[in-house]
Formats: C-alpha cells, structure tokens, sequence
C-alpha cells in the first residue's frame, strides 16, 4: 500500500500514488457513502470510471449499488496453459484466422442461436434476462469490442498459454441499466442522503428490487463465463487444427466486475469489485497486460486491507479518444512489429487499445507485491481484438 487518505468519512487506502483528479473525487465519494464499510481500496490500475473509479473495490452494509458492479457484469478473463512449446507467425497468423471464423468479434454475433445447453439455468424467473435470452444465445462464445482480447501468449514455464478477456455482452448491460434507473427512482422517491450527481444510486438490501438485482446480476456472471469458456473451446479447436490434438491444463477464470457476499473485519458484507480481481489466499488468478507487454499468473496473498483484492490488469493512462488524438500510429504499430507479435493495431480507431494508451504493467506489479505473487510471466505471441 502506497498512501491512505483519511479526509472523508472513512479512510481510502490506495496501491498507487498518482491517481488522478476525476477518480480520486469518485474515491471521496464512495468513502462519504453512508452505508461504506471500513475504508475504500483503490488498486495500482485505477482510473476513472462510471461513478466509481475503475480498479476499486467497495464493501456495503445491507446495501447493493449497481454501477458499483458496472454496465459489463461478470466481466473478467479466463486462461489456460497448453501442452505447446512453440508457435511460429505462421502458426498463429493461421489459429487467429481460423479463430475468427468461430468467433464474432466486436459488435458481430453469431448467425444462429447457440446450444441452449451452454446457458446458464434459471432465466424464465429474471424479467430482464428472459426478455434479452434470444438474444444472449447468439452473443455467447461472442468477443465485443473495446478492451476485451483473444491472446496467446508464452509463459516462463516453457509452454504456450490462452488467455480470453471478456464479460456479458448486451445481456449484462441491459440488467445494469435497468436497476441503476431503477435504484436512481427510488432514491429520488425517498429523498436519499446520496447526491444522485455521483451516479452511485442504492438499493436497501432487503428490497425486492435489489433482490432481483442480485439475482439477475449473479446469471449474467454466469453467462459471462459461460461466453469465455466457449471462446476459449473454439480457440483450443482453432489451435489444433494447425498444431495437431494436445493437453491443457484447467482453466483459472475470475469475474472482475461483480459483487459478492463476504465477511471482512468481522461482518458479513456486499463486496463490490469494479475492475479488481479476488485475491484470496493461494487463489489463482490473472493480471493482463496492455497488446505487447507481459501478462501474469498470479496466487492472492489474501492481503485484507484491500478486502483480499488485488489490480484486474495495467489499467488506462489515457482516455480511448486522447489516445487516438495524441498517439503515433507508426511508433504504436512498431512497438509491436519490433517484438514479432502478431497484433490488432490497424487504424488511428485502434489507438486507443495501443501500449502507449496503458500504465506500465511492472509499476502495476510492483506496486502490489503484497496482494498477489507472481507464478507465470507470460509473453505476448499474437492477439485477436474486436
């Protein structure tokens, strides 16, 4: 831990020491937040985000915010450790364009509904999931846009790792919007102590609307899952196409956009992680880097200051449309080229997923050497974006 701020209501304890201005004034707002338990962690990759900074975890009593969690529910990254040894550029040059016929990217969805058997269970009994379920089973196995990646990369244990990031499509968005209006109603109904400018509108835990928030928030990370594993399945099935049939490890997956119930300082709480990873003691997990730089396996060191939590990657040192301004494509490009890493860096568009539009990863790491241990560096080889 790098500084504690003990201004507002309750201290804010930070992994980092040059947030900025916009997500440290979210910070203070999430500490001045009646219902805010012990302090506020804000992890080495935090920047501003929607209400709450990205990279930040907050813990409520009997109380649930949903762009705690965030409009991407369940988000997060699943990795898996083959049995390859070595990938040459033809060899991912063609798995990337094999991959690519198996799964949409960006904004594309399948043609036709996927098996039904890859959903999770229970979406007759969710309003918003049931209306939006014919369209999740053409979104499933789906990429989407922005930060979300297909990489392969190279460990340091010798062998060729997958690495899938990506969350709940338009199903996880549809439900978050739906409850932060509604939680937005409903202060607004009851005169909430909660300034509705902050964008952090509540649901009282024992409501009936934050019971079917919770519900339906708990299926999309589900679905959320369900999606990475049958990416991650069709990447395996691209890869041995060109490699031949292989072994693999078992799969790590962690959500970092979700909120869970868990006891922290002695009291049962709602912990909402909004791009940070659990990290509890010996629990694997995954940091990425940006397209170019190291990713790593890691084991959490269950730290409770940051209510067992460490950093969900490098996290954004640039706004996306500053870094298409302010960025060179040909220098960004190069970076790239130089290492012989197969990327997605095309157009200025593509800027703002560039190296140069992220934090130094081994800042990152170093910055939380007591939440997460590393276990696997990995090398990029190649990445497959929307």
């Amino acid at each position: 831990m790098k500084q504690v701020i003990t201004s507002e209501r309750i201290p804010i304890k930070l992994w980092l020491e040059d947030l900025d201005e916009a997500a440290l004034n979210q910070a203070k707002n999430l500490a001045n937040l009646p219902f805010a338990h012990k302090h506020i962690a804000i992890m080495p990759d935090s920047h501003v985000g929607y209400g709450m900074p990205i990279g930040s975890i907050l813990a409520t009593k009997k109380t649930v915010v949903p762009n705690a969690v965030g409009v991407d529910i369940g988000c997060g990254m699943c990795a898996l450790r083959t049995e390859i040894r070595e990938l040459e550029s033809k060899d991912l040059k063609e798995i990337f364009s094999k991959a690519r016929k198996r799964i949409p990217l960006g904004f594309n969805w399948h043609e036709e509904s996927q098996d039904i058997n890859l959903m999770p269970k229970g979406h007759e009994e969710l309003p918003i999931v049931k209306n939006q379920f014919a369209k999740a089973l053409k979104q499933v196995g789906s990429l989407g846009g922005g930060n979300h990646f297909i990489e392969l990369q190279k460990g340091s244990d010798g062998y060729v790792w997958v690495m899938v990031h990506s969350g709940s499509r338009n199903l996880g968005y549809t439900v978050a919007k739906h409850y932060n209006e509604t939680a937005i109603k409903l202060n607004e109904l009851y005169h909430s102590v909660v300034n509705k400018e902050i964008d952090l509108a509540f649901l009282p835990i024992e409501t009936p609307e934050a019971k079917h928030y919770i519900a339906e928030m708990n299926y999309c990370i589900e679905f959320a899952f369900a999606n990475r594993k049958l990416m991650m399945k069709r990447m395996i099935e691209s890869m041995t196409e060109v490699k031949g049939s292989f072994e693999t490890g078992e799969l790590i997956n962690k959500p970092h956009n979700f909120a869970a119930w868990e006891n922290h300082y002695g009291e049962n709480v709602l912990v909402h992680r909004k791009g940070a990873t659990r990290a509890f003691k010996d629990e694997p997990g995954m940091i990425p880097g940006s397209q170019g730089t190291h990713s790593y396996i890691v084991r959490g060191l269950g730290n409770a200051k940051s209510f067992m939590s460490c950093a969900h990657g490098a996290g954004r040192e640039m706004g996306r449309r500053q870094a298409q301004r302010e960025l060179d494509l040909e220098k960004e490009k190069a970076r790239l080229d130089e290492k012989g890493i197969v990327h997605a860096i095309r157009h200025t568009r593509d800027l703002d997923e560039a190296p140069g539009a992220y934090k130094d990863i081994n800042e990152v790491m170093a910055n939380q050497k007591d939440l997460a241990e590393i276990v696997v560096q990995l090398k990029p080889l190649g990445v497959l974006k929307g």
